[in-house]
């Protein structure tokens, strides 16, 4: 028997189409979903990166800077209107995570997506340390965004290793790295 009330639970925040915010933070109405929102804002980002790998490495990190930029202003903005914390509809973090993972592609191709999208998924799901200290030490829009990018950066450091492999198997030249 459960002693918590429907007072005690979170109110998750609202959705509101005429803000630009909320489009960001619910990472373009994915996070809306009713089954696997965070799966569903990682999706959203396979176009974004799609956009951003054919950008010099220079660009494309300048690129994501600026989205973090931007997530930290709407993901704070739209947890101002609700109770909770870390409300699984804001996806903003998810699409930000996949792009950190991607920078280690070597290059544009459907293997690297599904790798790249598979290991942030783990990471972000499991949140192994140190992403778990992330989550719990940061709070607030950046505190949203924070072990997401932790994630992301632990799938950037194998799918790295794993171009550096590849790369070696394949001989000298064989990866375009974007």
């Amino acid at each position: 028997m459960s002693t918590t009330s429907a007072t005690d639970t979170p109110t998750p925040p609202a959705f509101e189409s005429g803000r630009p915010e909320h489009w960001i933070a619910f990472g373009f109405g994915a996070g809306l979903s009713p089954m696997a929102p965070g799966t569903m804002g990682t999706l959203v980002a396979v176009p974004i990166y799609l956009v951003l790998a054919s950008l010099p490495g220079m660009v494309y990190g300048i690129a994501l800077a600026a989205l973090i930029a931007i997530g930290i202003w709407a993901c704070s903005k739209v947890l101002a209107e609700s109770d909770d914390q870390d409300p699984p509809s804001i996806v903003w973090d998810e699409v930000l995570g996949f792009l950190v993972a991607m920078a280690a592609a070597p290059m544009i191709s459907l293997n690297w997506i599904i790798f790249g999208f598979l290991l942030f998924r783990l990471f972000d799901i499991y949140k192994p340390w140190p992403v778990s200290w992330f989550q719990r030490r940061f709070h607030g829009g950046f505190g949203i965004i924070a072990d997401d990018l932790a994630a992301g950066a632990m799938a950037w450091l194998v799918l790295k290793v794993m171009a550096m492999i590849v790369v070696a198997s394949l001989g000298h030249g064989a990866a375009v790295a974007h």
